[in-house]
């Protein structure tokens, strides 16, 4: 069984920590273009009757 399996973290957590901490071991002028890739942005939409509901 896998280390990260047996702490109790899905390979989603793990692989997050990981980069997390790839990211904070670069150099300084690396970290900052590494940084704003940390950044995530997620777009939810509604459904109803199996079609999307506009957001006013």
């Amino acid at each position: 069984m896998s280390a990260w399996r047996q702490a109790g973290l899905n390979y989603i957590n793990y692989s997050q920590i990981a980069a997390r901490l790839v990211r904070q071991a670069l150099k300084a002028d690396l970290r900052v273009e590494a940084l704003k890739r940390d950044e995530a942005n997620v777009r939810f939409t509604q459904w109803k009757d199996g079609k999307p509901i506009k957001n006013a």
